[in-house]
């Protein structure tokens, strides 16, 4: 990374304008075969600037100054709408407190699994020019691993780019969440299907 970060996050949401803008990264093409899954990697220390910039690219293809329709899925928020389904967000403080941290997230792994969170993910119908931004990485974290997600995803989103805002690094192999200038991170598993975008 870059020695100014700030500098290096606004290159990169720039890379992600040009290939917004890109008629083959629109229609996943020269890849391969491969679904087009890209890690947005930045400096976990600019967290608040990052989802400043990247609802600034959502506005601008909302608005149209983007030939593409960016379709944004926050994973707390997915998670959150999950627990509200099952009825069960009201009764998460009490069950914390009555039977601890561990048991509790024990439980919920149970509820909000890779698939509930593709469930939740998914809409339809899907339309040439849709792009798939995925952020709230570090927000689920250890609750829910990106590598789970994108595992369960490609096959529902398979005819669109998904765009990875990452808080950390992706070496090609293996993901370190919070790993910035001044961090290690922690391992967040490996994968292998995804590309980095810049």
């Amino acid at each position: 990374m870059a020695v100014d970060s700030r500098d290096d996050l606004t290159a990169r949401i720039a890379v992600l304008r040009d290939r917004l803008a890109d008629p083959d990264f629109l229609a996943n093409r020269g890849l391969g075969n491969e679904v087009g899954i890209f890690m947005l990697c930045y400096d976990p220390r600019l967290e608040l600037e990052a989802r400043e910039l990247l609802a600034r690219v959502v506005r601008e293809a909302e608005s149209g100054a983007l030939p593409c329709r960016v379709v944004e899925r926050n994973l707390y928020d997915v998670f959150l709408a999950i627990c509200e389904e099952r009825r069960i967000l009201d009764k998460i403080p009490q069950q914390e407190a009555k039977r601890g941290t561990d048991a509790l997230l024990a439980q919920l792994a149970k509820v909000a699994t890779p698939e509930a969170f593709v469930r939740a993910m998914d809409y339809q119908p899907h339309q040439p020019g849709d792009v798939l931004l995925i952020t709230g990485v570090g927000e689920v974290y250890p609750f829910m691993r990106v590598h789970n997600v994108l595992d369960n995803l490609q096959h529902v989103f398979h005819d669109m780019p998904l765009v990875v805002a990452y808080p950390g690094r992706f070496d090609g192999q293996s993901l370190r969440l919070f790993s910035g200038a001044r961090a290690p991170g922690l391992p967040d598993g490996s994968y292998y299907r995804a590309f980095n975008l810049v």
